[in-house]
């Protein structure tokens, strides 16, 4: 569905929605399904403000103004660009001030604040003497600041109209300046009469010498000037005179050319309407010969169509007879071909239904091993904060001693007896030669050694049995690395010697 929206001559059509990427400006356009079409109104309307400003010397005052603003309808040249930039102007005020014209206050207030914050910018860095004698220039600035900032919104300046300056009341500014020009005005009036009645005495005595002197002159020029007047007066009499007979015979030629011309076109309309009445009597003419055809037609179309009807009505048994035969050959065709497609579609849902049932038995037994994953994860969770919080506990009754914590749980895992137990199986089958010697005395033997080192025995009998261990200890280490000892060491034993 669509319809046809036309807006009037001070409004645009904003339209959004379906087929448009932004927003759509037009005087008249089709409103399709999924797209919004608003009115929005281009009249200016006039702000009041009283902008109060303040001075580079801190003197504040009031700025009345009236300023005539709306958004921007003719572009400044003919040049695309200038079209195109009408457009986006356009474009801004739809988006940006156009929805606020519901509430006024909005846009009144958007423009005052720009109108108050430029007068006061500019008002900041002039002095009062300044602005006072310069405010054509000084509106001048207001407006082109104003104008600057209101493009960005799409709006222009079409009238502005800034009053007299007015004081603050408490800073009467203006009124004591007013007071000073007026004082100065009086005393300079006083002086100017006084210059002005010396002048008038002064004047007085030098125009009546005048008056005297040029009144003789004047006399004699009068003279001579009347009769110049009078020769010049019968020379504009002739001149008139002629002009009007000119006049005269100019107007009686033009009322011989108007009846000439009413003769002409007399004689021609009469030649029309002659001209008219025989063409009048042929088209009757002409008008009943082709009445007479035209019965003549009907006639032979009758006959036609009776002929027509005839053939027809044996064409038409024949040909529905025909056609009976024809649909019931295709009706049974295509039975035959429905209960075909039956089957198929009967076997793809068999089929369809296995798949699914496939597809459901794999899908519970991976939810199954899902669930027995995530339930050995919760079970090796629980462990571990059940051993954490028994080791925890431990730790807090041996004291905060670890080490008495870590060879508890190594006695209490087992650590030592698998220890043991994987040494015995590192040493199972091995034949390990085991030597055992001394330095050559038995208990006794140690027993005296010990009483004499005791009373201060000899150390020669210690490096004699030093000596005594070397041989056996030279021979276990050639039988376990076949390494044999240097020969400043002396040599090793021979076999079956004693040790």
């Amino acid at each position: 569905m669509a319809t046809f929206r036309v807006a009037d001559a001070s409004e645009y059509l904003a339209i959004t929605g379906w087929g448009i990427d932004d927003v759509k400006l037009a005087k008249k356009a089709w409103v399709f399904v999924g797209q919004q079409c608003k009115k929005f109104s281009i009249s200016p309307v006039n702000y009041e403000f009283e902008v109060h400003a303040m001075s580079a010397e801190k003197l504040p005052f009031i700025l009345p103004a009236v300023f005539t603003i709306g958004p921007k309808i003719t572009a400044t040249g003919a040049e695309a660009s200038d079209k195109r930039d009408l457009e986006a102007q356009l474009l801004l005020y739809a988006k940006l001030i156009a929805p606020l014209h519901r509430s006024r206050s909005h846009v009144h207030e958007l423009v005052k604040g720009i109108i108050e914050g430029e007068t006061r910018v500019l008002a900041a860095d002039l002095t009062m003497e300044e602005i006072f004698k310069g405010t054509k220039t000084f509106k001048e600035k207001v407006f082109n600041r104003v104008q600057l900032e209101l493009n960005q919104f799409g709006l222009v300046i079409y009238n502005a109209n800034v009053k007299q300056l007015v004081d603050v009341p408490g800073h009467e500014y203006f009124s004591y300046l007013g007071q000073k020009t007026q004082q100065d005005a009086a005393n300079q009036a006083k002086v100017d009469v006084d210059e002005a009645r010396m002048k008038g005495e002064v004047g007085a005595k030098e125009r009546e010498g005048l008056t005297r002197q040029n009144a003789a002159k004047v006399d004699a020029e009068t003279k001579v000037l009347s009769v110049r007047q009078q020769g010049q007066g019968l020379k504009e009499e002739a001149k008139v005179k002629a002009e009007v007979q000119v006049f005269e015979n100019a107007r009686e030629a033009d009322i011989a050319a108007a009846k000439a011309e009413l003769a002409m076109k007399k004689a021609g309309f009469d030649k029309q309407a002659k001209v008219a009445e025989v063409e009048a009597a042929k088209a009757v003419a002409i008008r009943e010969a082709e009445l007479q055809m035209e019965v003549e037609r009907k006639n032979a179309m009758r006959q036609t169509e009776k002929l027509k009807a005839e053939q027809l009505s044996k064409a038409t048994v024949q040909y529905e007879t025909q056609v009976q035969e024809s649909n019931a050959l295709f009706y049974s065709r295509q039975k035959a071909a429905e209960a075909a497609l039956f089957e198929q579609m009967r076997t793809a849902e068999a089929r369809k239904a296995q798949a699914d049932a496939q597809f459901f038995e794999q899908k519970m037994a991976e939810d199954a091993k899902l669930y027995a994953k995530q339930k050995e994860a919760e079970s090796l969770a629980l462990l571990g904060r059940a051993k954490t919080e028994y080791a925890a506990s431990m730790l807090q009754a041996l004291g905060g001693n670890y080490y008495a914590l870590r060879d508890y749980l190594m006695i209490d895992g087992g650590m030592y007896t698998e220890m043991a137990s994987i040494n015995a199986g590192a040493v199972n089958g091995m034949q390990p030669k085991i030597s055992i010697w001394s330095n050559g005395a038995g208990a006794d033997g140690a027993a005296a050694n010990a009483g004499k080192e005791a009373a201060g025995g000899s150390a020669l009998q210690q490096v004699a049995g030093v000596y005594k261990m070397l041989p056996p200890l030279l021979s276990t280490v050639h039988e376990q690395t076949g390494m044999l000892p240097p020969a400043w060491m002396g040599a090793l034993p021979k076999d079956g010697a004693a040790n």
